[in-house]
């Protein structure tokens, strides 16, 4: 295995009887064994393993190689192009934003074209996949999705990240708890900036307007849905108004009375329950002469995903790790009502993946198959549980939740090899529409 601390470099002084110059970061060293100097689209399939998987449009050939249980995407690029998009999402991996992991780039100079290698992200779904499962109208699922291309576009803007070609086709989803989560996975035409103006951000989010607006048109006319056609276009530009919501949220610098420890600690509070850790907090006087400004520099959107981690080891989604840490919390309750005696947190989160998330993991892998997310399973039986203590004025329990969702088919559009679940996944009774 190839060292994961620095680059392999190879033919980096000179190409070898049209060998080209490549570049592996710690992936798999049968990766060495490919016909690197040949184009993407002469690869013999005969020889080697690919994996047909649905790719959204492209303007450039990609194909999916497998090894082992790893599945690379391949991608054949202009070099420059490609040569940008690898630093891009070297960036990205470095500043933990979601976005595809860049495993490698082959440079062939003579022809000006280069093989972006980039691992395959498990557990993800493209928007048609994901969406086709259900109605594309007004409805939590496409708010979820609306609400995570808001997400992304924030998240990559305070990093000063420019997209520049913003769009449900450039992006993966993945499945997060009660959300959904979206990856960046087309870097081509992204730039990177300590900072971006306004204007910059204005006119990125005016094309990610754009093309969901064409994005949902098109899963519309997909599903034969005439009526969601006029629909497209307000709900693209509700992307607008979450983004705008958010980015004010994040960067407020409200006014608060001296010594006003209460307003730090709810805004610390608010700012957690979006998913950002504090990283420093500063206090300045204002033009107000009675008050301090309050501002706050954030991490980025993992407070829940490494709480969860350093009590128990999982590592999950953000999304994932905030439903997660609330049953953590429940079971802790009802462990010191049990057992008449204060329970630390530490002996809790033992005690939690003993005996109740593990166990519920036994009985969820078999049913899900090897190509689901196991975590989100869990999440989706506490969805389940919710919704069936609701319907019956009491709490169900977890066996019964289990039970019910095991019967119902354990749904989800991440069904192995595309193959759709047995009945839409659940939506909450009281669900945003």
């Amino acid at each position: 295995m190839l060292p994961e601390s620095s680059d392999t470099r190879l033919g980096a002084v000179a190409s070898v009887a049209g060998f080209p110059h490549l570049r592996l970061r710690g992936s798999d060293e049968r990766l060495l064994d490919l016909p690197w100097e040949l184009p993407l689209a002469d690869w013999p399939s005969d020889t080697i393993r690919f994996k047909e998987l649905p790719v959204g449009p492209s303007r450039h050939l990609v194909r999916f190689l497998c090894i082992d249980d790893r599945i690379f995407a391949l991608k054949e690029l202009p070099l420059e192009v490609a040569r940008t998009e690898f630093e891009v999402l070297r960036h990205l991996e470095g500043l933990g934003l979601p976005a595809v992991h860049a495993d490698g780039l082959s440079e062939v100079p003579e022809r000006d074209t280069a093989v972006l290698i980039t691992e395959y992200l498990e557990h993800s779904l493209q928007y048609r996949r994901l969406m086709m499962r259900f109605p594309i109208g007004p409805g939590p699922y496409r708010s979820r999705l609306l609400d995570a291309m808001a997400w992304l576009l924030v998240d990559l803007h305070r990093a000063g990240v420019y997209w520049g070609d913003c769009s449900l086709a450039n992006t993966l989803f993945r499945r997060d708890g009660d959300r959904i989560q979206a990856f960046l996975v087309d870097a081509e035409t992204s730039e990177i900036h300590p900072s971006l103006s306004k204007g910059q951000r204005a006119y990125d989010l005016e094309i990610l307007v754009e093309n969901v607006a064409f994005g949902l048109a098109d899963l519309a006319a997909l599903q034969n849905r005439d009526a969601d056609l006029d629909e497209a276009i307000p709900a693209a530009e509700s992307v607008r108004d979450r983004y705008d919501a958010l980015w004010a949220e994040l960067h407020e610098e409200p006014k608060i009375q001296p010594g006003d420890r209460f307003a730090v600690r709810q805004r610390i509070r608010r700012l957690n329950d979006l998913g950002f850790a504090v990283d420093e907090i500063t206090l300045e006087p204002s033009s107000d002469e009675a008050a301090m400004r309050l501002r706050m520099a954030l991490s980025n959107r993992r407070f829940h995903a490494r709480e969860l981690e350093r009590l128990t080891g999982l590592t999950a989604l953000e999304g994932q790790a905030q439903l997660l840490l609330n049953d953590l919390r429940e079971y802790r309750v009802w462990l010191e009502f049990y057992d008449r005696r204060p329970v630390s947190e530490t002996e809790a989160a033992g005690r939690w993946l003993r005996d109740v998330l593990e166990p519920s993991l036994a009985r969820l892998v078999p049913v899900i198959g090897p190509d689901r997310d196991p975590l989100q399973a869990y999440c989706d039986v506490l969805e389940e549980k919710w919704i069936q203590s609701e319907r019956a004025g009491r709490d169900v329990g977890l066996d019964a939740a289990i039970a019910s969702y095991i019967a119902g088919g354990a749904p989800a559009p991440e069904a192995a090899d595309g193959a759709p679940a047995a009945t839409p996944m659940p939506v909450p009774v009281n669900a945003e529409t």
